[in-house]
């Protein structure tokens, strides 16, 4: 099951992570993050252990959001030793995060 973000969490789920991390930055009213949801999901179950992978609301976590300058969403930020490796925009394919996991693993 994919991880959830908050701003309490963060700095330790994310930042701290002794693990690659994969965040999808999205909404419950937004329909392309709604098509990523399942793919998220079987991501974060195939490669739990190795990838920590979970979601961040931006209409929650807005000063989060606004950090990693997320403009729109689905965002995909994957971060490794707390800093920014890569970025996708828009709803992709499973095969294209997936060689995006494999880059940073």
């Amino acid at each position: 099951m994919a991880f959830k973000f908050t701003d309490e969490n963060f700095e330790s789920e994310v930042l701290q992570s002794d693990i690659p991390v994969l965040i999808d930055f999205y909404a419950d009213w937004c329909g392309p993050c709604k098509m990523m949801a399942p793919v998220i999901e079987e991501l974060a179950g195939e490669y739990q252990g190795t990838v920590k992978i979970g979601k961040l609301n931006v209409d929650e976590a807005p000063g989060i959001s606004s950090k990693y300058r997320v403009m729109s969403i689905p965002t995909l930020l994957f971060i490794k030793n707390g800093e920014v490796v890569d970025t996708v925009v828009g709803a992709v394919s499973k095969n294209q995060v997936i060689d995006k996991l494999n880059q940073i693993k």
